[in-house]
């Protein structure tokens, strides 16, 4: 038999129909003890073959539906070039995967005609040196196509069962696309029409491999010739919002469609009926279930990077694929106290800024900005800024920002800047004269202390110096305290922020300095107690 590189194998006509290939079937034992020879198509034998037809009828090409294996002896061909020419083309009509020919009385060699007409028409042509019973080709490879089905129906089976469950469970999306990752075993990428990655599952090496070069690939896995990429579309009541692709799946094709389609439709269930999994369930079909995606997408983008869980080099792949710009820029890392986290992502769109946001932990929103190097970094950030406090009930928000990085590598030492920022200023009382956007030269001592708020020393510093007011009986005063110090020490401002009289606030402050044993007219020992209610504010926090 002759050999030729492997080339991809056409899809079958139906997702769910097994198939073996001809280079396939002609390795089978049985075959192989007919000494088969390739003699044309050679380059076609990835070709998929559904059946196995055994005819000698010389118009067998108006019985065929496809995919078919013809086998023939060639008896009623003998003698007949022109009906040998007008066999091979009309089995070349009719779609058949491939035709075998036994030598024998008919053809004792391979007939010319029929070898350069199957040539042309790209249609492989095999003969068989030695007898061969045709019977047993037909039954072996029947016998494979049906159990494939049969193992490929119960994994469907199966795989729907067990995302269905996950689904009325309330599992997130996360989940669902890990357990076909699982049994795939290989990545799984979600994406929108514009191939922009959503979300990702498997090992994660080999998601980071698919990832670096993702757009010129994914391009590439919706062409008949990807070999392993299988994609099932994502769609909602007639409406396409994106693609679900297993990428590289080394078993049988039937079975990849068929799992990608379970998996398809699982997601689609998912997003009809929970959203994003945590925010309860949302109304079907809405774009705010998707954008949930594109969140948890950027969530965990940024939070490796904050976290360093992943070196910044290695997420480069990730970024990119998640449309994030990432050559020749410049990146601004800031930090939101923001309740609602879809808000700056929006403002982001309104204003066209290229760049990712997603909710970190509690109330701390990341956003990255990736601008081009000859964009003002400080100008669109305070535009940023802005127009997110112009937002309905935001106008006391925070924006925290680093400088911009032209490194990739130094985003997460900003990202984790701009959420010290954001910490520093967190409930401040002074937070109503900060700027539109807080670096780190506006956060002063508050930032100090809050960077040493671990250190042992500092903690027991806080704690011997306001012991006497921590175990009071009066929790009352801490706050009092709290304004006094914050507004420079200014006795009106604090009565009336407190909404107290003057001589209702020198009590309260009479009984703070008894407590602590200090006189906080002296500005040394006012000082002291500031630097230690804000180390105690900060560990508090």
């Amino acid at each position: 038999m002759t050999t030729t590189s492997r080339v991809p194998a056409q899809q079958p006509r139906e997702p769910w129909e097994p198939a073996l290939s001809v280079r396939q079937v002609l390795d089978l034992e049985r075959v192989r003890a007919g000494r088969p020879e390739v003699v044309a198509g050679a380059h076609r034998l990835d070709r998929p073959v559904r059946w196995v037809h055994v005819a000698e009828a010389a118009d067998v090409g108006v019985m065929l539906s496809g995919g078919e294996m013809v086998l023939t002896t060639g008896v009623l061909l003998a003698g007949d070039e022109d009906r040998q020419g007008e066999y091979i083309r009309s089995l070349d009509r009719a779609e058949a995967a491939a035709v075998v020919l036994g030598l024998g009385r008919a053809f004792p060699a391979p007939p010319d005609v029929m070898r350069r007409a199957a040539e042309r028409c790209g249609l492989p042509l095999v003969v068989l040196h030695r007898p061969f019973p045709f019977a047993e080709l037909t039954e072996e490879v029947q016998s494979r196509l049906l159990r494939r089905k049969f193992a490929a129906v119960s994994l469907s089976e199966a795989v729907r069962t067990e995302l269905t469950g996950l689904i009325t469970a309330g599992a997130p999306v996360q989940r669902l696309l890990d357990e076909v990752a699982r049994h795939a075993g290989c990545p799984v990428v979600v994406t929108n029409l514009a191939h922009r990655v959503l979300a990702t599952a498997g090992e994660r090496a080999a998601v980071d491999d698919v990832l670096r070069d993702w757009e010129r690939i994914a391009r590439q896995a919706g062409a008949a010739s990807a070999d392993g990429w299988i994609r099932a579309e994502l769609s909602c009541r007639g409406e396409r919002w994106g693609r679900l692709v297993l990428c590289g799946y080394r078993g049988e094709r039937a079975a990849g469609r068929l799992l990608a389609d379970r998996a398809a439709e699982a997601l689609v269930l998912h997003r009809m009926l929970v959203g994003d999994g945590s925010r309860g369930v949302g109304s079907p079909g809405t774009r705010d279930a998707w954008d949930s995606w594109e969140e948890q997408c950027a969530r965990s983008l940024l939070t490796d990077l904050v976290t360093g869980a992943v070196p910044a080099r290695q997420l480069l792949p990730r970024a990119r694929a998640a449309g994030l710009p990432v050559n020749r820029r410049v990146f601004v890392p800031l930090v939101v106290r923001e309740r609602e986290p879809a808000r700056p992502a929006r403002v982001l769109r309104r204003l066209g800024l290229p760049g990712i946001a997603a909710r970190l932990a509690d109330e701390h929103v990341a956003v990255l900005l990736s601008l081009a190097p000859d964009q003002d970094a400080r100008a669109l950030t305070a535009h940023f800024a802005t127009r997110l406090r112009a937002e309905p009930d935001v106008a006391h928000t925070v924006v925290a920002a680093a400088d911009a990085r032209a490194d990739w590598t130094e985003v997460p030492a900003g990202l984790r800047e701009a959420q010290h920022v954001a910490d520093a200023v967190a409930d401040s009382a002074t937070a109503l004269d900060l700027p539109p956007v807080v670096r780190l030269r506006d956060i002063h001592l508050r930032g100090l202390v809050r960077l040493l708020r671990d250190d042992p020393h500092v903690q027991s510093f806080a704690e011997r110096e306001l012991d006497g007011l921590l175990r009071g009986p009066d929790q009352d005063l801490l706050p009092v305290l709290r304004t006094y110090l914050a507004t420079g020490r200014n006795k009106s401002r604090t009565a009336q922020l407190h909404h107290v009289s003057r001589p209702a606030l020198y009590r309260r402050l009479e009984a703070i300095q008894g407590l602590l044993g200090v006189d906080l007219d002296d500005f040394e020992q006012a000082a002291s107690v500031h630097i230690a209610l804000l180390a105690h504010d900060a560990q508090q926090g």
